[in-house]
C-alpha cells in the first residue's frame, strides 16, 4: 500500500462521511479538495478522490485531469457518490459517461474506480440543487408508469424526502483494494 492519502469534494456530506471512514481504516490522511496543493502529492505512493454525482458530472473531478502528470505515477483510486444504484449496470455507464467527458480514456484506465451510494435531504438542498432535482424528475413524472426504469421509479418515490444509503461496509472493497497494493 506504501502511503495513501485520501482527498474529497462534498456538498451535502455523503462524500466526506466515506472519505472518513476510508481514511480510518487504512490509517492515512484526509483533506477536501480545497485543502490540499497538487505538489503535496508527491508525498504520497497511493491517492484515493472521492467526488459526489451532481446532474452532469462527478464534483472536482477535473483535480484529476489538472494534476495528472502528477497523478500518473502513483496509485490512483477514484470512488463517486451518488444516489443511484451502483449494482445497476445503467448507472456504471452513466457514471463512466460522466468520466468521459473530463478525463481522458488513458486517465480512466490508469484508476482503480468505486462507485458508492449517498444521501439526500431535500430540505437541505440549496435554491439551485432543488431546480435541477424538480427538472430531473418531471420527464419522469409525465412517463407511463409501466415505462419507467426502476431507478426512476426509485427516484419518484424518495423525491422531496430525506434518505440516507450510506453504508460504511461499503468502503471495504476499496480499503481491501488499497491494502494489497
Amino acid at each position: 500500500m506504501g502511503n495513501a492519502i485520501v482527498i474529497y469534494e462534498t456538498k451535502y456530506g455523503s462524500t466526506r462521511q466515506y472519505a472518513q471512514w476510508i481514511a480510518g481504516a487504512l490509517n492515512c490522511e484526509i483533506y477536501a479538495r480545497t485543502a490540499v496543493e497538487p505538489n503535496e502529492l508527491n508525498a504520497f505512493d497511493t491517492v484515493i478522490y472521492g467526488g459526489p454525482i451532481y446532474t452532469g458530472g462527478v464534483r472536482g473531478v477535473k483535480f484529476i485531469r489538472y494534476n495528472f502528470d502528477i497523478l500518473r505515477h502513483k496509485n490512483l483510486v477514484l470512488f463517486t457518490c451518488g444516489l443511484s444504484d451502483p449494482t445497476d449496470p445503467d448507472t456504471i455507464v452513466n457514471i463512466y459517461e460522466r468520466l468521459g467527458t473530463i478525463l481522458t480514456r488513458q486517465m480512466i484506465q490508469h484508476m482503480k474506480i468505486f462507485h458508492l451510494r449517498g444521501a439526500i435531504d431535500y430540505s437541505k438542498l440549496n435554491v439551485a440543487h432543488r431546480a435541477i432535482m424538480a427538472m430531473v424528475v418531471r420527464p419522469v413524472k409525465k412517463k407511463y408508469p409501466a415505462s419507467r426504469t426502476a431507478e426512476e421509479q426509485h427516484m419518484l418515490d424518495t423525491y422531496g424526502k430525506a434518505v440516507d444509503f450510506t453504508d460504511r461496509n461499503a468502503v471495504n472493497p476499496i480499503v481491501d483494494y488499497v491494502r494489497a497494493l
